[in-house]
């Protein structure tokens, strides 16, 4: 029989990762991808929909079922339960109707992209009075607001601390850096929103960026991008009129006239979006897979080292910091060389390249600019490139669009037509 590879979840790391697979070990393996959802949430272009007022649901999902059946691979909608590495079992629960009985399914190689849990939950206040723009209801939650409710008052953007987990110890990256520590799993959304607010803000008549105070729990906002591009940042975002708060610790709660820190500095403001911890799934905590957290453990071959036929991509990866989709992009390539190895289909001296992680983000700024940063010097390498422009913005719209269009399968080129494109040629 045909060795059975198992991935959960169906977002950008399970359905590279399965593709990849299929692509690089061909027919010779069986592989199923469990999801809770049966479309793909393209989270990264939900600020741009909402500031222009569209709704994220209409233009952001694609249908998982259908895409994977292309390259014959199988789908099941369920909840996922537990874990049995030594089993080399999976536990899940069919979600399509309530009631559904539990199920169980076993694998050869079992691949861990289920993302992670965005801890709203932990925030108090949250509900009542935050606002956010990671999904389809939290992005139409805010497009009311702003159409409907907003007034005009101050606006507070920023994240809640983010707990990190001891999976990364042992990992050394470019050449024996230590792997860095972080205060915020992602801070490129709060710097995209709190550009293209203020944007929406002076399209609206209703003020600038003076009326925005972005805050980070870090000591440097989005401090992986590097010293060199998050001065430029702050400058360029100084000189407009932001206002900035760093060290502000952690979110202690979310009120009516704003957002109280744990540092005890208190930012008044109407509206306030804002970024939360991004924790593990539950069933994922307390295995022999996972960190003291709850992210799966990898090496630099996304490989654990325990269980060598489990692997994690994407966000739920100890590895994965900050929680970025293209370092993502990169694991699901390492994972499926891996196991193509394993199948003989690859050498191990093309399969066994390291990651190396890379920071690399297209922000929406509003009137079709947008800003793109290639970082990777927070993990010990020496790049750091910031630019401005229209450039970027066509090409954060046309990777979207291609993405759709080639349902994920992103040629090869991309990225190297992105950085000249970028880089060298247009960009301010």
């Amino acid at each position: 029989m045909k060795p059975h590879v198992v991935v959960l979840g169906g977002n950008f790391a399970g359905l590279g990762s399965a593709q990849k697979v299929r692509e690089l070990c061909g027919e010779s393996v069986r592989i199923t991808v469990i999801d809770r959802k049966n479309f793909l949430l393209f989270v990264p272009n939900i600020p741009a929909e909402v500031f222009e007022d569209r709704d994220p649901s209409k233009t952001l999902a694609m249908d998982i079922a259908s895409t994977l059946d292309e390259d014959d691979i199988g789908f099941i909608q369920a909840e996922i339960k537990a874990i049995d590495p030594d089993a080399k079992r999976v536990d899940f629960v069919p979600n399509e109707r309530p009631g559904a009985a539990p199920e169980s399914m076993s694998y050869d190689y079992l691949v861990v992209a289920v993302g992670n849990r965005l801890a709203y939950d932990k925030i108090e206040g949250f509900a009542e009075h935050g606002h956010t723009v990671s999904d389809f209801y939290y992005g139409n939650k805010l497009r009311h607001f702003l159409a409907h409710e907003y007034k005009g008052g101050p606006v507070a953007i920023g994240s809640a601390r983010f707990h990190q987990g001891d999976g990364t110890k042992d990992v050394k990256l470019y050449g024996g850096h230590a792997f860095p520590s972080a205060e915020a799993a992602c801070e490129g959304p709060p710097v995209e929103t709190m550009l293209s607010m203020a944007t929406w803000l002076g399209q609206h008549g209703k003020g600038g960026p003076d009326k925005i105070t972005v805050f980070t729990p870090a000591a440097l906002i989005a401090e992986d991008a590097g010293e060199k591009v998050v001065g430029k940042l702050l400058e360029i975002a100084g000189g407009m009129g932001f206002n900035y708060v760093n060290e502000a610790k952690d979110i202690t709660r979310i009120t009516k006239d704003g957002v109280e820190l744990a540092s005890g500095k208190n930012i008044e403001a109407e509206l306030k979006i804002v970024f939360p911890d991004w924790v593990p799934h539950d069933f994922m905590k307390g295995l022999p897979i996972s960190d003291n957290e709850g992210f799966v453990v990898t090496d630099v071959t996304m490989r654990n080292p325990k269980y060598p036929n489990v692997f994690a991509a994407g966000d739920a990866a100890a590895i994965t910091v900050p929680k970025l989709g293209g370092i993502g992009h990169a694991q699901c390539e390492i994972v499926a060389k891996q196991i193509a190895k394993d199948l003989g289909k690859m050498a191990p001296v093309e399969a066994d390249k390291p990651l190396e992680p890379v920071v690399y983000c297209i922000g929406d700024m509003g009137n079709n600019m947008a800003f793109y940063i290639r970082s990777n010097s927070w993990f010990g390498g020496p790049d750091q490139i910031l630019k401005m422009g229209h450039m970027p913005f066509l090409l954060k719209m046309q990777y979207k669009n291609l993405f759709f269009k080639t349902k994920g399968k992103m040629p090869e080129w991309g990225l190297d037509a992105s950085k000249l494109l970028a880089e060298k040629l247009f960009a301010a």
